[in-house]
């Protein structure tokens, strides 16, 4: 065991460790800061356009992941470059990721650190940093599911810890006591924004009391400290699973990124972190102990820097990326092969909601790892009672009962499928979705796109008006989500359509909006498969055929145009469920509108930003020389939806729907 000296500020702990293993640290350590020196260069340069540092914090990524095992997944930040080298990234890979060629990880689709990779078991943040918080969960949880022991460490720095996000991951972990390793690195500054603006405790860890959780304060900048620390708590998660915080005291030693510069840095404290540079001193401690002398030294530095420029040659004689509109557009969702199921048994008459329940149990039997997460979902069966006895049958780990973290749990549905498991999340409300909101069109959308993971998760969305429950539950939302590429959104209208179409969503790899609504629950009856089948997305019912008018629309919105058809039997019109708007069956509505010359277009939703405007554009770009009247929309009220029914049924769009149908037939 070493002793402190009066010339190494850091009290570097050799007990145990080998002088093998300790310049193999030293070799990881120095690694990243040279190609960071590296880096800096090229930026001046202008043959890099951005860079953030992590000089001065780098004892922290490198300890963590050679205290991990290969097989277990971390999720960095952008200056942890040392999990990348110390993963053993080929390096000419990660040069090409910075400069967006198509040896990276993106296709060129984006910057520096924002990608995953299987293969080495890393997932990349995204810019608004608190959603792999969540991610991590759900990573922890498959792991926990399967029983692999595995551990998974997630990074944040303490300006993230202000996001809901941090403290919605962390309970979540602590309530199901999922295997996350949380490293918060405190460097002082959120961008220029010091700790004191950013929190109120002496010590980020501090919380982990708040949540039940163990937690540790680190010197960040010892490596030895580091990596012997977190071997005693990862083992110690291996054996027994359970969240724990750890903070790292650090300080970031260049700018946010190199054009925000370190003039808010009092000069006194960047001298006093420059004495505790986690390399040198390292560096020094080996000399000093005779494991490293000046010759080895200079032959490792040697080494890193041909591997740097022999694979920076690589990265930069690489062609700029090309690539056609066809090849973008067809990585939006992963393929989906899809599969017709037909039914062999008998059809009975059920409801809307029976129809959604029997689709999840079945599917719940189909796929023996896919997990339900919800508020109120277990015991209780959910607040529409469409899971209830399904923890008899299938057990609290596959239904999850959840805290009330809409954003937590999207973010586990994601981190779920990473880990190769299905999942399901209910919002008890569609409403509800805005507090998940960022994760769904900003993670599960662009993932694939990014970096070919897909995003296997459906979000049950019971949506819709009449039925009196105001503005923050009636609420029917579908356009929030059908102007994101990298969603599917499904719209159903009846039991038939509702069973099979959710039976699909499930299957499909990609992240699938569900909307089911709450007013067709239990008033909407049709004879339904009792068995397992599928139908697929994009394909249109055409439920009705005419010559006057094509009428499109989904959703409750078809009960509204039934009832006025049923009451004007001398009308003549296609009605067009479109039953999925992304994907949406164009193919359909345009025969239709060629073959009428007429288009009124129903939806629940408010008309301006809605669907409607989408489809009534798109008809009048396809088949204007087809038309003999301008496309009619029929939309609600541009207001919240109001609570009291006289207010409700003004509001909504079925009270206008018949007048506006009659004014385009005598057009």
């Amino acid at each position: 065991m070493s002793q402190q000296t009066q010339t190494n500020p850091i009290d570097f702990q050799t007990e145990g460790l080998q002088p093998e293993f300790l310049i193999s640290l030293y070799k990881n350590l120095l690694k990243p800061r040279m190609i960071e020196e590296k880096m800096l260069i090229l930026l001046r340069q202008g043959k890099i356009s951005k860079w953030f540092s992590g000089i001065g914090q780098e004892a922290i990524a490198v300890g963590v992941t050679m205290a991990l095992q290969k097989e277990e997944y971390i999720l960095p930040m952008h200056r942890n470059l040392g999990v990348f080298t110390s993963r053993e990234i080929p390096l000419h890979r990660l040069f090409a990721q910075w400069q967006g060629k198509a040896s990276g990880f993106t296709k060129g689709r984006d910057r520096s650190f924002h990608f995953g990779t299987q293969e080495f078991k890393i997932v990349g943040m995204i810019s608004h940093l608190g959603p792999q918080l969540g991610v991590a969960d759900g990573i922890a949880l498959a792991s926990k599911l399967k029983d692999k022991k595995h551990v998974t460490a997630v990074f944040t720095g303490e300006g993230g810890t202000s996001e809901g996000d941090f403290h919605e991951a962390l309970n979540v972990a602590s309530v199901w006591q999922l295997p996350v390793l949380f490293c918060v690195e405190n460097n002082g500054y959120g961008l220029s924004t010091p700790t004191n603006e950013q929190y109120r405790c002496d010590h980020i860890a501090d919380r982990g009391l708040g949540y039940g959780m163990e937690s540790h304060i680190i010197d960040g900048n010892n490596i030895l400290e580091v990596y012997n620390t977190i071997s005693r708590i990862a083992e110690s998660i291996r054996d027994n699973p359970h969240p724990v915080l750890v903070e790292f005291k650090t300080f970031r030693r260049r700018g946010h990124e190199e054009a925000s510069g370190t003039k808010y840095v009092p000069e006194d404290l960047m001298k006093a972190w420059e004495q505790k540079d986690p390399v040198d001193n390292f560096e020094r401690f080996l000399v000093e102990k005779a494991i490293l002398n000046d010759e080895k030294i200079s032959e490792i530095k040697a080494a890193i820097t041909h591997e740097i420029n022999e694979n920076l040659a690589t990265a930069f004689d690489e062609n700029d990326i090309d690539s056609s509109e066809t090849d973008q557009l067809n990585d939006v969702f992963k393929t989906f092969e899809y599969q017709e199921i037909n039914s062999k048994e008998e059809l009975r008459e059920i409801r809307f909601i029976d129809a959604i329940s029997e689709s999840l149990k079945q599917s719940m039997e189909r796929h023996e790892d896919l997990v339900l997460m919800g508020q109120d979902i277990a015991e209780y069966g959910g607040a529409f009672k469409i899971t209830e006895q399904f923890v008899e049958w299938f057990g609290k780990d596959r239904v999850r009962n959840t805290p009330i973290c809409e954003s937590a749990i999207v973010e586990a549905g994601m981190g779920l499928s990473i880990a190769g498991i299905k999942s399901i999340i209910e919002m008890q409300f569609g409403d509800f979705v805005s507090s998940g909101f960022n994760p769904i069109v900003n993670y599960l959308a662009k993932s694939y796109y990014r970096w070919q993971q897909e995003a296997d998760v459906v979000i049950r969305m019971p949506c819709g008006a009449g039925v009196g429950a105001g503005p923050f539950h009636s609420q029917t939302n579908e356009a929030w989500f059908t102007k994101t590429p990298g969603l599917k959104v499904v719209y159903p209208a009846f039991p038939y359509d509702a069973k099979g179409l959710l039976n699909t969503a499930i299957n499909d790899p990609n992240p699938v909006l569900f909307f089911e609504h709450k007013a067709l629950y239990r008033s909407i009856r049709q004879e339904v498969p009792q068995d397992y089948y599928t139908l697929p997305f994009g394909k249109a019912s055409i439920i009705s055929s005419g010559t006057d008018v094509s009428i499109i629309t989904y959703g409750a919105g078809v009960h509204w145009a039934l009832e006025v058809l049923d009451q004007h039997p001398e009308i003549s019109a296609d009605l067009i469920d479109l039953r999925t708007l992304q994907p949406l069956d164009k193919e359909s509505i345009f025969n239709s509108v060629k073959k009428t010359s007429k288009a009124i277009i129903l939806n629940e939703d408010s008309l301006f930003g809605s669907v409607s405007s989408d489809i009534s554009a798109m008809i009048m770009e396809h088949c204007f020389e087809y038309l003999d009247a301008p496309v009619k929309r029929v939309g609600s009220l541009e207001t919240p939806i109001p609570f009291a029914k006289a207010l409700e049924d003004r509001y909504l769009a079925k009270n206008r729907f018949e007048s506006a149908l009659l004014e385009i037939l005598n057009y």
